[in-house]
């Protein structure tokens, strides 16, 4: 069963249950049960209460700066339900959803959809694509004993925010995609680099690694403008990276990357005189295509996530056939799958139960690839490591990833990425 929830009906009907919400999302004298994540929590989440039926959020961008991201993210979420359901579901129950879009942080719409959640008893929120939109409701859900997970949040906050032992993702920290960029940008011979950052959590944070790993390589980092994304102009911005005449350029932005390109156009740093490299906030198939033919040919961009299978991407086109993008469907597949198998392992959809298990189901057992046969093993009573789509995941102590891949893509003439990698580059999070 689907349920969208219109925001005008969950102003409505969650103005009570806001308020005590936040009552309650300061903490809680009741105990949780022992969390993977604990070490990055500083008190325990209330002790919510599941009603036996596995309910699903989602808070992705459907409007934004983010929302070419929304429907492979949307996809894998009703992709993955569809092949649990048709499994047998949950607790012997069909799982739940119902689709919230996050907005961007122009906007209070994540945490009204947030609210219109918890009013209809959702266990666990997959979302928000955006760092900076999840770092706003983290509390709220949390809070909530319901747990937060991310199929594409990447900022390093993540590790160590205070999170109850309910966050989770998919998606690496960008410690590791910040290496794997910054260690391109050199070896494709750039030993002048200029960085433009978007100034938030995702792109500060993405920008300092990247810019670390450029000079412990050797090279130099002679400019780095961090840059309002909502900024009408960039023209001042780029005009500081053009007094620095560097060989390479490293975007880290939104879909407001777009207006950047233009304005580094029109003052003489075109990708085929300058080397430019994004990363996935802005590597898109959607947002250049209006640009002049060749605008970004030859232009890299790293995407973390290991290759999507062609089988999977047919799936995902049965699903939503206007798909253009597939970034981090994998990763929004596995959540789905991940939240699954641990409510089945807890015997209980409650969130509080399920965060306890996550890290159980995605390690150490016999290793399953899908939610029909990992679900067979639990119900012999085996232990499983869900190996997924996206990656091996195995949830390290602070809910992240032990290890991850990172794909370096390429623009064509057409100006869209080629959706076969270059490359993979596997790491240790933590190496």
């Amino acid at each position: 069963m689907i349920r969208i929830a219109p925001m005008g009906r969950a102003l409505a009907v969650v103005a009570a249950t806001s308020l005590a919400l936040t009552a309650c999302g300061g903490g809680s004298d009741t105990a949780a049960p022992a969390s993977p994540t604990a070490a990055s929590s500083s008190a325990a989440a209330p002790a919510a209460k599941g009603d036996g039926k596995l309910t699903l959020g989602t808070l992705l961008p459907q409007t934004g700066s983010l929302a070419f991201l929304g429907p492979p993210e949307f996809a894998g979420v009703d992709l993955a339900i569809k092949e649990i359901n048709e499994a047998g579901g949950v607790l012997g129950k069909d799982v739940e959803k119902i689709h919230t879009d996050s907005g961007d942080t122009t906007t209070n719409i994540a945490s009204q959809s947030v609210d219109s959640l918890l009013a209809q008893q959702a266990d666990a929120i997959i979302g928000a694509a955006s760092s900076s939109v999840s770092e706003s409701v983290i509390d709220k859900i949390t809070g909530a004993g319901v747990v937060h997970f991310s199929p594409a949040n990447t900022s390093d906050k993540f590790t160590t925010i205070a999170d109850k032992g309910l966050y989770f993702r998919t998606s690496p920290p960008d410690k590791l995609q910040g290496r794997v960029l910054g260690d391109l940008v050199v070896a494709d011979g750039n030993d002048t680099v200029g960085i433009m950052a978007m100034q938030d959590s995702y792109g500060t944070g993405l920008a300092d690694q990247v810019a670390k790993t450029v000079q412990d390589s050797g090279a130099e980092v002679v400019e780095r403008v961090d840059y309002d994304p909502k900024a009408a102009d960039f023209s001042a911005d780029v005009a500081k990276l053009k007094a620095k005449n560097p060989k390479g350029i490293v975007l880290i932005g939104f879909e407001e990357t777009a207006k950047v390109i233009g304005e580094l156009i029109k003052q003489g740093l075109p990708a085929d005189k300058h080397k430019w490299y994004m990363v996935d906030g802005n590597t898109s198939n959607t947002n250049y295509i209006k640009m002049p033919k060749g605008t970004l040919k030859g232009v890299k961009g790293t995407i973390p996530g290991a290759a999507s299978p062609d089988e999977f991407q047919k799936k995902l086109l049965e699903v939503n056939p206007d798909l253009e993008d597939f970034s981090y469907a994998p990763e929004s597949y596995d959540a789905a799958n991940l939240l699954a198998l641990a409510a089945e392992a807890a015997k209980s959809d409650a969130g509080t139960d399920v965060a306890a298990k996550l890290a159980e189901v995605s390690k150490g057992g016999e290793k399953c690839k899908d939610f029909k046969t990992c679900n067979e093993l639990l119900k012999a009573g085996k232990d499983i490591d869900y190996d997924g789509v996206s990656g091996p995941v195995e949830f390290n102590d602070a809910g992240d990833p032990a290890v991850a891949t990172i794909g370096i893509y390429q623009y064509g003439d057409d100006n869209k990425y080629a959706t076969k990698a270059l490359e993979y580059r596997t790491g240790n999070i933590a190496g």
